[in-house]
C-alpha cells in the first residue's frame, strides 16, 4: 500500500468515527434516513480516495453501524422485523454496487489518461521521426526512446541486407554475444521483412501488454525508418547512374567529334594507296568507313539524348526510299540477295517523314538482317499500310531473336549472347528506334513465320489527294 493510499485509509477511517459518534448524541433529533445518507457520502468519498477495498470496507461497518445504533431495537444487532433486514441488505448492496462503479470509473479513467500519455509520446516521437535530417538519425532516436521507456540495456536496430541483419541503429551498452536475455520483433514493410528490432538485457525480458502496444508501434516508426534508408541507397544508386551516364554522353560525343579529323585523313591516305594497287589500303580504307559510321552512330546518339538532333518530316513516296535502300546495297556482295517487294498495281503509299533519316533506319535494317540470315536466303524489303501508319517491313530467315532478348536487342549496346561477334557496337537498332520515335513512329520485331525475323517500321502515312481537297 502506498503511503496516500494509507493516509487515505486513515482519514476516512477518523471520519467515519467522527461522524458515527456525532450522530449518535444526536440520535434522537434525526431518523434512520439520515444516518444512511451520511454513511453512503462516507462511502463514496472513502471510494474516491482510497479505492475499491476501502470503500467495501466503509460500506460493511456502516451497515453495522446502522443496525446498531440507529434501527430499533436499538443498541444491539438484532432486528427485529424482515423489513428492517431488507433496508439494511439494499443500503449494503447499494454502497457496495457504487464503491464499484466508481472503481472501474477510476480505472477506466487512469487507462484513458495513459492512452493519451503513450499516444501524445509516440505522436512526438512519430514527429522526430520524420522531421529527422537522416534515416539513421530517426532510428537512432527511437532506439534510445525505447531503451529509455522499457528499461533495458541495449536496444539494436537491424537492417536486412542480403539476408545479414545489418545493426544500423543502437543505443545503451554495446551488444553482446551472449550471457544476456535477448528480444526480437521483426520489422516488415508492405508484407517484407526489412529488419528486426532487438533488446538485450542481463535479466529476462518481461514485455506487459501497454508495452507491447509501445514496442508495435514504436516498430512501425522503425519499419519508416528502414524503407526511408532503402529509398535514400537506390535514389543515390539512381543519381549515380544518371551521372555515369551524362557522363558517357559527353565522353562519346567529345570522342566521336575528336575521331572524325583522324578518320578523314586516314581514309584519304588509304584511298591514294589503294589507286596505285596497295591491298593494304584497300582493307585500312573499309575499316576507315567502318569506324566513321560506328563515330556517326555514336554523335547522333549523344544528339537524339540530348535533343538536339532535328528531323525534317515531309511528304515523301514509301517506293522511293524503297528504291534507295536498294540502290544503297545494290554495289556490295550482299547486295543480291536483297529483294523489294511494291505492288506497283495499287496506287502509290506516302507518308510524312525524313527521307534521309528514313533511308538510314531501313538501312540499319537491312544491314542487320543481311549479317545474321543465311548466305542461300534472301532478305524481303516491303511496305503496306497498317491503319494510318505506313509499315515498312524487314523480313530474314536468320535465328530469330529469343523472347527474354526482343525488348533489350533495342537498348544501346546491347548484344544478345548467342549473337556473333562481327564487331558490331549494338547501336543499329537503338538508333533507328530513337529515329523512328522523332517521327512519331516506332520500330518493332516479331518472329516470323517458318523461322526468322521480322522487323517492322511504322510510320505516319499520308493522302496527298485528301489534304489537297482538304
Amino acid at each position: 500500500m502506498t503511503a496516500a493510499r494509507a493516509r487515505a485509509w486513515v482519514l476516512w477511517l477518523l471520519l467515519f468515527a467522527l461522524a458515527t459518534v456525532a450522530m449518535r448524541l444526536v440520535r434522537s433529533n434525526i431518523d434512520q434516513a439520515h444516518a444512511v445518507l451520511a454513511y453512503l457520502l462516507i462511502v463514496l468519498g472513502g471510494s474516491v480516495a482510497g479505492g475499491r477495498p476501502l470503500g467495501i470496507s466503509l460500506a460493511g461497518m456502516a451497515t453495522l453501524a446502522i443496525n446498531y445504533f440507529f434501527q430499533a431495537p436499538l443498541d444491539t444487532l438484532s432486528v427485529a422485523k424482515p423489513p428492517d433486514g431488507l433496508v439494511l441488505l439494499a443500503f449494503l448492496a447499494t454502497a457496495v454496487t457504487t464503491t464499484q462503479l466508481l472503481a472501474l470509473a477510476r480505472s477506466e479513467a487512469e487507462e484513458a489518461r495513459r492512452r493519451a500519455d503513450e499516444v501524445t509520446r509516440l505522436a512526438y516521437l512519430g514527429s522526430e521521426t520524420l522531421n529527422a535530417g537522416t534515416a539513421e538519425a530517426a532510428l537512432g532516436a527511437i532506439a534510445r526512446v525505447i531503451r529509455d521507456e522499457l528499461r533495458v540495456d541495449t536496444c539494436l536496430i537491424r537492417r536486412l541486407v542480403d539476408g545479414r541483419k545489418e545493426v544500423v541503429a543502437s543505443a545503451g551498452a554495446a551488444p553482446r554475444a551472449r550471457d544476456v536475455s535477448r528480444l526480437e520483433i521483426p520489422l516488415t514493410g508492405h508484407d517484407v521483412e526489412l529488419g528486426a528490432l532487438e533488446l538485450q538485457h542481463p535479466t529476462p525480458i518481461a514485455v506487459d501488454e501497454p508495452q507491447r502496444r509501445f514496442l508495435d508501434a514504436l516498430g512501425y516508426y522503425a519499419a519508416l525508418g528502414l524503407e526511408r534508408m532503402q529509398l535514400a541507397a537506390e535514389a543515390a544508386h539512381a543519381d549515380a547512374l544518371r551521372e555515369a551516364d551524362r557522363m558517357k554522353d559527353i565522353l562519346l560525343a567529345s570522342v566521336s567529334h575528336d575521331l572524325r579529323t583522324p578518320l578523314t585523313t586516314i581514309k584519304a591516305m588509304a584511298q591514294d594507296g589503294a589507286l596505285r594497287g596497295d591491298e593494304n589500303s584497300a582493307i585500312i580504307e573499309e575499316q576507315a568507313d567502318r569506324l566513321s559510321r560506328l563515330v556517326s552512330d555514336l554523335l547522333d546518339l549523344s544528339r537524339m539524348k540530348g535533343g538536339t538532333l532535328h528531323l525534317s518530316p515531309e511528304l515523301n513516296a514509301a517506293e522511293d526510299v524503297i528504291g534507295a535502300v536498294a540502290r544503297q546495297f545494290a554495289g556490295t556482295t550482299s547486295g543480291a540477295r536483297l529483294v523489294t517487294a511494291v505492288d506497283l498495281s495499287q496506287p502509290a503509299l506516302f507518308g510524312y517523314f525524313d527521307f534521309v533519316h528514313t533511308l538510314r533506319i531501313l538501312g540499319n535494317l537491312v544491314e542487320n538482317a543481311l549479317r545474321y540470315a543465311p548466305a542461300d536466303t534472301p532478305v524481303e524489303l516491303g511496305v503496306t499500310t497498317a491503319g494510318e501508319m505506313l509499315a515498312f517491313t524487314v523480313a530474314d530467315r536468320g535465328p530469330g531473336v529469343p523472347a527474354p532478348e526482343v525488348e533489350r536487342i533495342f537498348e544501346p549496346f546491347h548484344r544478345s549472347p548467342g549473337a556473333r561477334n562481327d564487331g558490331g557496337a549494338g547501336l543499329g537498332l537503338s538508333i533507328a528506334r530513337r529515329l523512328a520515335e522523332e517521327q512519331g513512329g516506332d520500330v518493332r520485331y516479331a518472329p516470323r513465320a517458318g523461322g526468322g525475323s521480322v522487323f517492322t517500321l511504322l510510320l505516319p502515312a499520308c493522302d496527298p489527294q485528301a489534304e489537297e481537297i482538304a
